[in-house]
């Protein structure tokens, strides 16, 4: 459903500096006009595999995860999504259907932008495209070392390497230590690449050592340095 009672189109345009700041008053206007702001319920799909793209998305609210079906249906999450963050054009740019899906972890509200609103823009400004060629050039970066990690580290260290990166990405609670992320053992289990299981193995064995404490869903990071050194063990 539409919500557009929170949001200020304009100030919403205006956080997506890398975009907002090279653009001419008129590609401004252009760019607000065509928003739309969406909010999506827990574990709602915001787009999936082998659909059309239709919009640019600009997360506002909440957390997302994005992922890809691999064999008998399991998934595997390979990026995850915070406020402030583009995603879901690279389809569209490359003229293709998705070959991931995205879903909300938790209530999320989203900016959706048609995405041959955005090609108009970059056709009369090259400095909006040459935003979107490092971020493409990024995640290819940030696909290059998943692909070491996925390949060559034990389940432990992926495991840990998980820990950190949710850690890194959405932050911790008040007390330093809680994941402010709170994910399934089964999302745990696809962003480290292995069975749901083995995740509740590892993460059952990783507390009896006080590396990590766990209380229901909650993650809380006990010793970050031997987590630290668990991961870059391999």
């Amino acid at each position: 459903m539409t919500d557009n009672s929170k949001y200020n189109k304009q100030h919403v345009a205006q956080s997506m500096t890398g975009i907002w700041e090279p653009m001419t008053e008129e590609q401004r206007k252009f760019l607000v006009d065509n928003i739309v702001i969406r909010k999506y319920g827990k574990n709602e799909a915001i787009y999936v595999e082998d659909h059309a793209p239709q919009d640019l998305l600009y997360l506002l609210e909440g957390k997302v995860k994005i992922y890809k079906t691999g064999m008998a249906g399991r998934q595997q999450i390979v990026r995850m999504i915070k406020p402030k963050e583009i995603f879901g054009y690279r389809a569209a740019f490359v003229g293709e259907k998705y070959i991931t899906g995205a879903t909300a972890f938790e209530q999320s509200v989203l900016c959706q932008i048609p995405v041959d609103v955005i090609k108009n823009i970059i056709v009369g400004n090259s400095m909006v495209g040459v935003f979107f060629l490092r971020q493409l050039a990024a995640k290819l970066g940030d696909a290059d070392t998943l692909t070491v990690t996925l390949t060559q580290k034990h389940i432990r260290a992926r495991l840990a390497e998980a820990i950190i990166t949710i850690k890194d990405k959405f932050g911790v609670e008040d007390d330093g230590k809680t994941l402010k992320l709170t994910t399934s053992r089964e999302d745990i289990a696809n962003i480290s690449c292995m069975t749901t299981s083995n995740a509740i193995r590892t993460l059952s064995a990783l507390a009896a050592e006080g590396v990590i404490s766990l209380e229901g869903r909650m993650i809380r990071i006990e010793d970050e340095a031997k987590l630290q050194r668990i991961s870059d063990l391999g």
